[in-house]
């Protein structure tokens, strides 16, 4: 035990005592709303993720916001690169794509910030999303059960990990991206739920590597997650936290940022915490675990605290 009572040994560079990130799905983001967010937190020393849709908005798009082609915001993305955040994907645009319109999102993304997105997440309801909906799930009773509830609610499946369909792409996803998120849990600390991260599913062959993320959807949720009992507790068991968020979700309101979010976010800034990008991250982990195949009964235990939660508590 060291002199603060935590145990000699870290499992995180420089001997910070736990490790904690944000990734930031794209959606409704303009510089207005997001722009105060990333200047605090880079103030802060926090190094996040932030995804991105690299062509157009499509006005029948299920959720729009500004994108790599309106030039004020391609400028902030690129200064955030810059500065050592992480810019990921979120498909390449708000609505359905097919795979000539991925390919070519793909490659403006690229021409922008000059390399290929290593982490990625699925959008909604997009019909190219990569193992989403009832995909997710490989329990039989667990993805039967959230087909019906899917069909009931009107919702076409994903098809981007089919071969046959004209939304597949998902040989470019094993090709150019190394991370796909996938459940999102009511806990601060993944090591309690997603041990094995990041994770290989061979039922999954497309994606490389899966990662879990804890639930932080709009301000509410993440100052909720992040309370001040929660983040000791992280520190405590030197755990792993990667919020998962949208800061265009009510964290700038009326012209400043959320003085709950600042005060929290100011008091996990001076613990000695790891805080660099998703794919930092998990690169790191990646390099200290001898698996990379998630055991079965892990995952089956995943799959039924997701499937529990997001019927009874709506998580992602």
């Amino acid at each position: 035990m060291d002199e603060a009572g935590f145990p000699g040994m870290s499992r995180f560079p420089d001997g910070k005592r736990f490790a904690f990130t944000v990734f930031d799905d794209t959606d409704f983001s303009t510089v207005e709303n997001i722009r105060p967010v990333y200047d605090f937190l880079g103030d802060e020393g926090f190094r996040t993720t932030k995804s991105v849709w690299s062509l157009s908005t499509d006005p029948k798009g299920f959720i729009g916001g500004a994108t790599l082609q309106d030039a004020e915001y391609r400028c902030l993305i690129q200064r955030l690169k810059e500065h050592g955040f992480e810019i990921a994907l979120h498909n390449v645009c708000n609505n359905d794509s097919q795979r000539d319109k991925v390919l070519k999102g793909l490659e403006e993304y690229s021409s922008i910030l000059g390399e290929y997105p290593r982490s990625h997440s699925n959008h909604a309801l997009n019909r190219e999303n990569i193992y989403w909906g009832p995909s997710r799930l490989n329990s039989t009773p667990l993805r039967l059960t959230y087909e019906y509830s899917a069909k009931l609610r009107g919702r076409k499946a994903s098809e981007g990990h089919l071969p046959g369909s004209e939304y597949f792409w998902a040989d470019l996803c094993r090709e150019h991206i190394s991370y796909v998120r996938n459940f999102v849990f009511r806990e601060i600390n993944l090591d309690h739920v997603n041990p094995t991260l990041p994770y290989h599913d061979p039922q999954k062959p497309f994606v490389n590597c899966f990662f879990s993320s804890c639930e932080g959807g709009n301000i509410s949720s993440f100052v909720e997650t992040l309370s001040e009992a929660n983040q000791d507790r992280l520190e405590e068991e030197g755990g792993v936290c990667i919020m998962y968020t949208h800061f265009a979700a009510g964290f700038w309101n009326d012209g400043a940022l959320n003085p709950r979010f600042v005060r929290l976010m100011k008091r996990l800034a001076k613990k000695r915490g790891w805080f660099v990008p998703v794919a930092s991250l998990l690169d790191h982990l990646r390099s200290e675990n001898d698996k990379l195949t998630i055991p079965p009964g892990e995952l089956a235990q995943m799959e039924r605290r997701w499937v529990t939660q997001k019927f009874l508590n709506g998580t992602s």
